[in-house]
């Protein structure tokens, strides 16, 4: 994904100001951040907002800029994942997908349930696995690499090649558990009938009604992330993915990855064509999805924190141009400075 250059000539611009920060995925000490990182130096025993960082006052909560901080830190260790991790670990979580349409499905059938509130509590079980178990899944990972486009430290083509690898490994591993599904018993006739309705439903909506639908969905999956980075400890973060990934059937919307799930079993039962599955239902889920977490998340959230926070020290010098953001090239370094060392 990224030439041995750039790898191996990457200032380390967050790592010296995100050391200590407690990012997501850490022991079981998550809410414990070092208070000379993320609750101010040694010398300054108050957080950005003028709270005290220590005794009887300390605050419960981050504040915008420090859940920032948390984002960057996770973006930039994303970023130098390797390409046949990253890849990996969105088979992994397409895997975890296939398990949440799977509990759906069972569920759904199992009660009578007029409301359609009861079924979607089973949704969130793949969610639960994917958030806690650190898998890439294409909507969770849309805010943390924006956040580094933003900030000028990675290229729009870098966000797509991240993008892309684990939309691709996503799609592999929602495909075997699809297949799966739709040729052996392991859903009972039951499920398997009410799985079947899941993608023929969608597919019946209009083109504009599944967009917005995602939009919706990506803005509360991209909100997910956020709230996740400012979360203290593993329980708060199984409550915040439960009730909001439970919001995405109870409300009617639209993942994009468990619509592939439900597009490929409607494929692999014989009941549609990939290609009207693909334009009539994943385009339009796909593109508003990232929309709504892009627009309505990212780049809001970006506009919430006053200080974006990056080592004096590198400046400018260390941000790629504009043209190297929309084109791609050094990632953290400018063409200028490359042709100053060389």
């Amino acid at each position: 994904m990224f030439s041995e250059w750039e790898v191996s000539t990457r200032p380390q611009i967050l790592r010296e100001k995100t050391s200590g920060l407690d990012v997501p995925g850490g022991d079981e000490n998550e809410g414990a951040c070092s208070q000379d990182t993320v609750r101010g130096s040694s010398k300054r025993n108050t957080t950005q907002s003028g709270a005290p960082a220590s005794g009887e006052a300390v605050p419960s909560h981050f504040t915008a800029e420090e859940i920032f901080q948390r984002i960057i830190a996770s973006a930039e260790d994303e970023y130098d994942t390797r390409k046949r991790e990253l890849f990996f670990s969105g088979v992994a979580a397409g895997f975890a997908i296939t398990v949440t349409v799977l509990a759906y499905a069972v569920g759904t059938a199992a009660v009578d349930d007029p409301s359609g509130l009861i079924g979607p509590l089973f949704y969130p079980v793949g969610f639960i696995f994917i958030i806690i178990g650190h898998y890439q899944l294409y909507t969770e990972n849309t805010l943390p690499p924006v956040a580094l486009v933003l900030l000028r430290l990675i290229s729009i083509p870098g966000l797509l090649r991240i993008w892309g690898l684990v939309l691709f490994g996503n799609l592999v591993g929602v495909s075997i558990g699809a297949y799966v599904l739709a040729n052996t018993s392991i859903l009972s006739p039951e499920a398997a009938a009410v799985a079947e309705e899941f993608g023929a439903e969608a597919l019946h909506l209009p083109w504009w009604d599944l967009f917005f639908k995602g939009v919706f969905a990506g803005w509360l999956v991209a909100g997910l992330v956020w709230l996740d980075h400012a979360a203290r400890s593993v329980t708060a973060r199984i409550i915040i993915v439960f009730f909001i990934m439970y919001l995405v059937p109870a409300m009617g919307l639209f993942h994009i990855i468990t619509s592939m799930c439900d597009a490929l079993y409607l494929f692999f039962q014989g009941e549609a064509a990939l290609w009207p599955l693909a334009w009539n239902l994943l385009l339009p889920v796909l593109l508003g999805n990232t929309l709504g977490g892009v627009v309505l998340v990212a780049i809001l959230n970006y506009g919430l924190t006053e200080e974006h926070v990056i080592p004096e020290e590198t400046g400018e010098r260390d941000k790629l141009s504009i043209r190297e953001l929309f084109i791609g090239g050094p990632i953290g370094r400018s063409s200028a400075v490359f042709e100053e060392e060389r």
